[in-house]
């Protein structure tokens, strides 16, 4: 059995790896690993491989930074003749990205059986996000949704119930696998500390917006701890905000860290600010409460309805509001996760070696 994973960005890296390790219980199971390098850059793509001890990919597209449509135009081309070549037996995408869209547009056009790993979550928005977890969910013959709003979702579309699997989220999986393993050295002393990231296009590509945020960070009197995107960096200095904030002695900005590093900072922490999908979901399994700066969610009735999250939009008063509302709170510890119990990839797994035998 043959099962070809497309994966480009940091967050599929770190869903591959329970995936990865869920399927090494069946001897039968072959796995190819294509890296789009769509994160090509070392400290977002071979830090996490090496962190994660994912075995070197098969294949490396090197795809590189393009527009939209150049990147995913260039990943088709290449995919299909690896396709072609190693004729799995399913192809296995991973998110929102134009590596999860290109994945399965070429398994699908070349009839080839698709799972899509975290189906199903819409926020009815037009983002570039939205229209590839569409797209991508209507080609699957597996949707593997992370928690029950998404199945709800799939079935509203006219989804069949028969393709749609409510596995769990496979990122706590990933979680609970390394929140033991997780040390860093960039240490706040003797005070409380905001994780604060950033990194979608539509926050740090708008001038007014990162004028506002900015202005937000440098306002706060709580320490930041700030790792941040390569687009995120350039963003401020084009924008002459570098400086600003690396003026500031209590932002302590960095380069992007490893996932270990990563949940290490997260633990570590007492609130998080990001407008990352990915990572308000990981402050909620570190029992972190978390501003999203944003003005909509995927997750409104996991988090945002249940008061560990709170939407500040992209206004300078707002979000110092919220910071200082979230961190009057504490965290509310949860017995029963909306996002499963941390056997997602097993589940997965399961289903498709029962399904295609």
């Amino acid at each position: 059995m043959k099962f070809l994973h497309v994966v480009g960005n940091r967050p599929q890296f770190v869903k591959l790896s329970p995936f990865l390790k869920a399927t090494a219980t069946y001897p039968e199971i072959q796995n190819i690993i294509v890296h789009t390098e769509q994160h090509y850059d070392n400290a977002m793509s071979s830090v996490f491989f090496q962190g994660l001890k994912l075995p070197y990919p098969d294949y490396n597209l090197g795809t590189g930074s393009r527009t939209h449509g150049i990147q995913t135009g260039k990943m088709l081309m290449k995919l299909d003749p690896i396709l072609i070549k190693e004729a799995p037996d399913v192809v296995i995408v991973y998110g929102d990205t134009n590596s999860t869209l290109a994945g399965a547009l070429a398994a699908s056009k070349l009839h080839i059986p698709l799972a899509h790993v975290e189906s199903g979550i819409r926020e009815y928005i037009w983002r570039p996000e939205e229209i590839n977890r569409v797209t991508t969910d209507y080609c699957a013959d597996f949707c593997f949704v992370p928690m029950e709003s998404a199945c709800d979702n799939l079935l509203k579309e006219n989804k069949s119930m028969d393709a749609i699997f409510n596995t769990g989220d496979i990122t706590y999986d990933a979680f609970l696998q390394n929140k033991d393993k997780a040390i860093h050295d960039l240490v706040v002393q003797n005070c409380d500390w905001i994780l604060w990231t950033m990194h979608r296009a539509e926050t740090v590509e708008l001038s007014n917006r990162m004028d506002s945020i900015v202005a937000a960070m440098l306002a706060c009197t709580t320490p930041i701890v700030f790792p941040m995107h390569p687009r995120t960096e350039k963003a401020l200095k084009r924008l002459g905000c570098f400086d600003d904030i690396s003026a500031v002695p209590d932002i302590h900005m960095c380069k992007p860290v490893g996932y270990l590093e990563f949940l290490a900072m997260l633990q570590s922490c007492n609130l998080v600010v990001t407008d990352s999908s990915g990572v308000l979901k990981e402050a909620f399994y570190a029992e972190k409460m978390c501003v999203t700066i944003d003005e909509t969610s995927e997750y409104v009735a996991e988090l945002f309805d249940t008061g560990y999250n709170v939407l500040a939009g992209f206004e300078t008063g707002k979000i110092l509001n919220c910071i200082d509302e979230m961190r009057g709170y504490s965290f509310n510890s949860f017995l029963d996760s909306p996002f499963g119990k941390g056997n997602a990839a097993k589940n997965m797994v399961k289903i498709l070696m029962e399904k295609l035998s």
